[in-house]
């Protein structure tokens, strides 16, 4: 269903479980992102009234996905740490190239968000699947849902803004390259890399 052109290595969940609070953190930090996202759509294409409409919901929902996840690390005895810079989304920023028209420009944002979502929603099963800490399988379970609509929605929204045609060869083009962003980062101690 996703299109991802590599699949997490399962063994990443050992690393999570090692690792427990430095994803928490990093997995708030990106909730946090996905809703600035989505306010940075809102700003950039206020004209387009249903995109907007989608987007503030969505700003509510990563910022309450957020505070969820801070809870988590509230209850578990720490606190938020800093955020961390996102090697996977610095890495994936670089495929398209910088410039064209603004419904281009919002394309290509939407396919990223798309990407990212998606990419969240596998880990979201596989941590749900395989982590032992049954409090956070059932989290994940729940959360990996969210992300899947999330995945749908931008990349509905690409191709309604976006030649079709176009938008699906630039999706797998993308597709393409995140594999190979995985290959390098898979296996990071954080929610992407």
């Amino acid at each position: 269903m996703l299109g991802l052109k590599l699949p997490t290595d399962p063994r990443w969940v050992n690393i999570v479980e090692k690792n427990i609070e430095e994803i928490l953190t990093d997995h708030a930090y990106c909730e946090q992102k996905a809703a600035s996202t989505a306010i940075s759509i809102i700003i950039g294409f206020p004209d387009r009234s249903e995109l907007v409409k989608e987007m503030t919901a969505l700003v509510r929902e990563e910022m309450g996905h957020f505070n969820m996840v801070h809870e988590k690390i509230v209850e578990r005895g720490w606190k938020l740490g800093r955020e961390r810079k996102d090697e996977y989304v610095i890495e994936l920023m670089k495929f398209f190239p910088k410039g064209g028209s603004k419904t281009t420009h919002l394309v290509h944002k939407l396919l990223y968000a798309a990407l990212i979502e998606a990419r969240s929603c596998e880990r979201f099963r596989l941590l749900s699947e395989n982590i032992a800490d049954k409090e956070l399988a059932d989290f994940y379970r729940n959360l990996m849902v969210s992300e899947a609509n999330h995945y749908t929605m931008f990349l509905g929204f690409a191709r309604t803004y976006g030649d079709r045609e176009v938008v699906d060869q630039k999706w797998q083009d993308l597709l393409a390259y995140e594999a190979e962003i995985m290959a390098n980062l898979g296996k990071k101690k954080t929610m992407h890399g």
